[in-house]
């Protein structure tokens, strides 16, 4: 069982890591989807001990890039890749929502070599069967979903028809809103290896200082709980080890 965790600072990436993540989502910008993170946060990561996959999406908003956002996301991929990161995450789409298959063709390429993750452009499909085969067939070994809705408990019953339908032929990792408190309810619905979680907590700015008045602090930024990151991952490997037994 394989717990990624999604962090978008230093501090957070040091408490994934102590709460026993297995792997981290590197990102910048959490509170708005997550976009690529720099460069030298990428180098600091590479120290941490894990494989890390990077988030490569120029911007916040829609999935649906121009060419010349498409060249800013190979050059991203090429700079994790120099970082000695593991992986990257990514996904396209086009104007109706489909996966765009030319551009994450062109992308798998450029990362050729790394871990590749499709993210939560799957999500927004209009037809999720369609866009898993697609997936399979672009050689993805997983895809990051919530299942289409706001979070993965929402999305449980279509989370759990996908991974029918993969049938081992690509993993479905769950992500969006997972917390130790709730994951229990995705492990008793259907059987998976990786999941994908921020645990994150309380606000890191009070929104009434002066940084917050002023705009600097991001709207809905959290910190990442290391306390909630080792409890998730003691559910999950309780959970592994009885199903084993079993």
């Amino acid at each position: 069982m394989i717990l990624e965790i999604c962090v978008d600072d230093v501090a957070g990436l040091e408490a994934a890591v102590s709460g026993g993540a297995d792997r981290i989502e590197l990102c910048a910008a959490l509170s708005g989807g997550g976009v690529t993170p720099s460069a030298g946060f990428m180098q600091r990561a590479m120290s941490c001990g894990l494989p890390v996959s990077v988030m490569i999406r120029p911007r916040a908003g829609d999935f649906v890039f121009t060419r010349d956002e498409a060249d800013v996301m190979k050059r991203d991929i090429d700079t994790a890749r120099m970082s000695g990161l593991s992986g990257v995450v990514l996904g396209a789409s086009r104007a109706d929502g489909s996966l765009d298959i030319f551009l994450l063709e062109e992308l798998r390429r450029q990362a050729e070599g790394l871990d590749v993750t499709l993210h939560r452009a799957f999500d927004v499909v209009p037809d999720m069967e369609e866009a898993l085969e697609a997936a399979i067939s672009l050689g993805f070994p997983r895809i990051l979903t919530s299942g289409g809705a706001r979070s993965a408990l929402e999305g449980v019953e279509t989370l759990a028809r996908l991974s029918e339908i993969a049938a081992g032929r690509i993993v479905i990792m769950p992500g969006a809103g997972i917390r130790p408190q709730s994951v229990q309810t995705l492990l008793d619905r259907f059987a998976f290896t990786e999941i994908h979680a921020s645990c994150s907590a309380v606000p890191l700015y009070d929104p009434g200082s002066r940084v917050a008045k002023l705009g600097f602090t991001g709207a809905g930024r959290k910190a990442t709980d290391e306390v909630a990151v080792r409890a998730l991952k003691a559910i999950l490997t309780a959970h592994h080890k009885g199903g084993a037994a079993l």
